[in-house]
Order: C-alpha cells, then sequence, then structure tokens
C-alpha cells in the first residue's frame, strides 16, 4: 500500500518529496551513529579485561589488504545494482545514469528511516532519467522483488546450514535465541507476504493488481489520488505485462546481479573482521547479517543509526574478544558501508535537482 502512495506522490506531488532531504537531514544520522556508539565505547570501557583486548589489535600488511578487499566489496555491491537497474530497464540507463540513480537512491535510503526507505524518491529518479512513472515504477517494484527473493532464498538455507543455537543465541544464551528467533520469523513471513503478492501481480495477475489498487483509491482519505492512480496502474499493467514476456535470461542475469550485489555487502564484515582477527565460521558471520538486516528494518532513525551499531556490536560481538572492539568495529562497519553514501548523495543530489527541476522548469 505505502507503494503505491508513493507512485501518487511522485506524480503528484513531486517537489514536496525532496523536503524530505533536505541539506540539514543529513547530519542527523551522523550524530546519532556517532553518539551511541560513544556512549557504548564509555560503558564497555568500564568493565575489566577492555583495555588488555586492545592490546591484542594490531596494524599490519594483512590488516591494509582486508580493509582493501572490503572497500572493493563495497564497491562490487554497488556494481551489481548499477548492472541489475540498466537490465531491467531494458539499458535504457547509460552506465552514468544507473550510476547516478543507485547513489541517489542510496542516499534516501540513508536518511530516512529504516522502515520508509527510499523507494519513493527512487520512483522519481528513474523518471527524471528518461522512463515513464509506470515503466519507472515497474522496475522499482522488480528491484523489490528481487531483493526480497534473495532473503526469502538464502535465509532458510542458512539456518538449515548453521542450525537454530549458533544462529539466533548470543553467548549460548538460548533466551536471546528464542526471541531473536521469532523477530526473524516475523519478519520472514512479512518478506515471503509480499513476495507472493508481487509476483501475483508482476507475473499472473497484473488486472487484478490494478483492481485491488483502484478499489483501494476508491476510499475517501485516498480518493483525491484516484485520477493520477488509474494512469499510473494502467501504465504499471502495460510495463508488467512486458516484464511476463522477458526471457529467462534476462531474469536469471538480473538475479544474478542482485545475488552479487547483496553477497557482497554481506562479505564485507567477513574482510573487516579478518584485517584485525582470525574468523573459525565464515557462513555463521555471513548468516547472522540476515538476520541483523531484519532487526535493522524496524529502526526508526535515519538509516538505522545508532540501532544499527547496537545491533552489530551484541550480536556480533562474539566473534571478539572484547565489547569495546565490537563497538569499534561496528563504527568501522559504518564507514564502509552507510557514511559514503551521505557524501557522495550530498555532492550528486543539489547539481542533480538544478538539472532536473530548476533549469527545465526555466526552460
Amino acid at each position: 500500500m505505502k507503494f503505491f502512495l508513493r507512485i501518487m506522490s511522485a506524480m503528484t506531488e513531486t517537489t514536496n518529496e525532496f523536503d524530505k532531504v533536505k541539506s540539514n537531514k543529513i547530519i542527523y544520522p551522523v550524530l546519532i551513529g556517532l553518539g551511541v556508539a560513544t556512549y557504548m565505547l564509555w560503558q564497555s570501557f568500564q568493565k575489566p579485561g577492555t583495555l588488555e583486548a586492545f592490546e591484542l589489535v594490531e596494524f599490519t600488511w594483512n590488516t591494509l589488504f582486508w580493509l582493501v578487499v572490503a572497500a572493493l566489496l563495497m564497491s562490487g555491491r554497488d556494481l551489481g545494482y548499477i548492472i541489475r537497474i540498466r537490465i531491467l530497464s531494458d539499458n535504457q540507463f547509460t552506465w552514468r545514469q544507473a550510476f547516478r540513480v543507485i547513489m541517489l537512491w542510496e542516499f534516501t535510503s540513508a536518511v530516512t528511516p529504516s522502515a520508509v526507505g527510499g523507494t519513493g524518491l527512487a520512483i522519481i529518479f528513474v523518471n527524471k532519467e528518461g522512463l515513464s512513472i509506470g515503466k519507472g515504477s515497474a522496475v522499482v517494484m522488480a528491484t523489490s522483488f528481487l531483493d526480497e527473493l534473495y532473503f526469502i532464498i538464502m535465509f532458510p538455507i542458512l539456518f538449515l546450514v548453521v542450525g537454530f543455537t549458533d544462529l539466533f543465541a548470543i553467548e549460548g544464551d538460548i533466551n536471546f535465541a528464542r526471541e531473536f528467533m521469532w523477530i526473524a520469523v516475523t519478519g520472514y513471513s512479512i518478506k515471503l507476504l509480499y513476495v507472493v503478492i508481487l509476483t501475483y501481480g508482476l507475473f499472473q495477475n497484473p488486472k487484478g493488481l490494478k483492481w485491488l489498487i483502484m478499489r483501494l483509491f476508491r476510499l475517501r482519505i485516498l480518493r483525491k489520488w484516484f485520477k493520477s492512480a488509474y494512469k499510473a496502474t494502467d501504465e504499471i499493467v502495460s510495463n508488467s505485462i512486458e516484464l511476463r514476456k522477458k526471457s529467462v535470461s534476462f531474469w536469471a542475469k538480473s538475479f544474478s546481479a542482485t545475488f552479487f550485489s547483496w553477497t557482497s555487502r554481506y562479505l564485507v564484515v567477513n574482510a573487516l573482521l579478518l584485517a584485525f582477527f582470525s574468523v573459525n565460521d565464515h557462513i555463521l558471520v555471513f548468516a547472522r547479517q540476515l538476520v541483523m538486516w531484519i532487526m535493522m528494518l524496524i529502526s526508526p532513525t535515519p538509516g538505522g543509526s545508532g540501532f544499527s551499531e547496537f545491533v552489530f556490536s551484541n550480536y556480533l560481538g562474539d566473534f571478539l574478544p572484547a565489547a569495546g572492539i565490537a563497538v569499534v568495529m561496528a563504527v568501522l562497519w559504518r564507514l564502509y558501508t552507510y557514511y559514503p553514501y551521505l557524501f557522495i548523495g550530498a555532492i550528486i543530489l543539489p547539481k542533480w535537482i538544478r538539472e532536473k527541476f530548476i533549469k527545465k522548469s526555466k526552460k
């Protein structure tokens, strides 16, 4: 439902969408994340043995090597996204356009709460780069479908490989295991239902999806968007029909790019841990990040700031010698996977708005 409300906003209130990403909001997630990390670090140093644990950390050529590998993995994550959006747009986007869309998309996701994300603005980004609202919506729907499909497939496999206790328990505490398990099961169920609905709407009955949307927009609270919804759903239906006609190789390439992107993202932590410590179970580290992803989705802060650092230091702390080091590693992880998008987006967005809105409006 939120997805289609965002489509309406993209069609009728485009300029209002950018009010959500004013420049002063960029500093909020940085302050929240660093503030929480500082507090957790201070708390950790109150515990005996923390300073001694830091003596185990050495900066060597091995450290530099794995830090570079972590950076390459993050680049691989973005490259996978760029390749995928070019495939889904039938190569209507150039490499430069695809890079710009992905960076802007990641930036808006970073400055909005994790539960909201940057989907609404993503539709605007792809539209202003040359796709119609309907085709752009279909592309964004397809990316969402592929992202969730990756999780739907990988989570049960990793659960079976790793096992219940190792996956969910913190320091062997079975009470934590039960709590995390129910969070994971709830999140997985929501994702599975979402994938089922998207699969039905995209591949089985797009007209049925249109009927459902139009019924919703007959409600009084949504009626003012009815005409826009009718136009958007017409385009979504036509483009959904086009998606149904795509070959198996088209979807195989799209999912391969998705698999490459998400796998690269999750392997960043493995590389960061190897930069300073030995890791005995890489599959467990990888699997725990899928569970972390579910927990981060409920965060009310921009980009999961503060909450992400807390979850990382607690949930992946089993692989580190002390809580203080876990907090430092959490900040390092965010420096690789989160903060770069804030700064890249802050550079690209003003210029993009001038080109796509201000200059065009003058013409």
